[in-house]
């Protein structure tokens, strides 16, 4: 029907003749494809179905999300429908996958590239694993982990640095930089200190933080930033990606969903921005599987608003 749709009334030949549907519809049923003009002429009049509207208002709604929000173009079928249905579009998830599948929208896919080591300081003291591979907290601000990665710009090779909280998968740290030093993960944890300090929270006593055995995080000043802050040190053994597999998830995260799907960004600055708008849509907006599908704040607020309920006096010192 398309065929004949986009051919009537074209030209064709040196003569200029012009095809006709019933011309058209006599080759097509002449080459197997039985097709009467009157059927066609019965399509062209026929008003769309409800489950064509309806599957108009969906990829509206899509398009619109992509759109306005240039960073849900990662997400795959399952998370645009999440939040399709948090946005109040009551849809199935099959019908999100099919419609996605027509239109040609992917969400990014993670790729396997090999771990470079970071060789620890011997000189460096390692203090104990607290955590092994143990990725669970009850609270947040109980359980943090640490990793850096390497990021190829127009100008070299930037490093960006994240802090997690265990509890809701959170990002509470975060620092771009040039150089792959200890000021890199010093940043990050002060940053991270500094935002959960203007959320309310008052000590870090309780706080275990959990990173690889790389020189960086085994740095006496690193090591002093922790302490200062009563935040105690845990480091995975040498050379296992899985003692510190949850912070390299969230790496592998950032570099398919941001780094690895666009154009190479120009420098530090600007890659900088744009880790500040990931990570924003990474706490706010994006669904996480761990946290049964809400965002990582969306999670945070309602174990804040359960003790708030239960017990207000310990709602103002967590």
């Amino acid at each position: 029907m398309g065929f004949i749709g986009a051919h009537q009334g074209n030209r064709v030949g040196a003569d200029g003749l012009v095809w006709g549907v019933d011309s058209m519809c006599q080759v097509l049923t002449e080459h197997g494809m039985a097709i009467a003009p009157s059927t066609y002429y019965e399509y062209r009049r026929r008003s769309p179905s409800a489950r064509m509207r309806a599957d108009a208002r969906v990829i509206d709604a899509i398009f619109t999300m992509r759109r306005q929000h240039p960073l849900t173009r990662v997400l795959g079928s399952r998370k645009t429908w999440i939040i399709l249905r948090s946005n109040g579009i009551d849809v199935a998830r099959c019908t999100v996958e099919r419609l996605m599948s027509e239109m040609g929208w992917r969400g990014a896919s993670k790729k396997k590239s090999p771990r470079a080591p970071r060789p620890p300081n011997p000189e460096h003291h390692r203090p104990a694993d607290l955590v092994d591979r143990h990725f669970y907290a009850a609270a947040p601000n109980r359980l943090w982990v640490a990793d850096f990665t390497y990021c190829r710009t127009v100008g070299g090779w930037a490093y960006t640095a994240f802090v997690t909280d265990v509890f809701a998968r959170k990002i509470v740290g975060w620092k771009v930089a040039a150089e792959m030093t200890s000021d890199l993960v010093t940043t990050a944890i002060d940053n991270a200190i500094d935002n959960r300090k203007r959320c309310g929270t008052t000590a870090f006593d309780h706080l275990i933080h959990h990173s690889d055995a790389g020189s960086q995080y085994t740095a006496l000043a690193f090591g002093q930033r922790l302490a200062a802050a009563g935040i105690a040190a845990s480091i995975g053994s040498i050379g296992d990606s899985y003692d510190n597999a949850l912070a390299e998830s969230v790496n592998a995260d950032y570099k398919n969903e941001l780094v690895d799907n666009q154009p190479r960004f120009h420098g530090v600055a600007e890659l900088s921005l744009a880790t500040a708008e990931w990570v924003a849509f990474y706490n706010r907006q994006r669904p996480h599987s761990y946290c049964h599908d809400l965002t990582p704040d969306h999670a945070e607020r309602l174990h804040y608003d359960r003790i708030a309920t239960l017990n207000p006096e310990e709602a103002l010192t967590t």
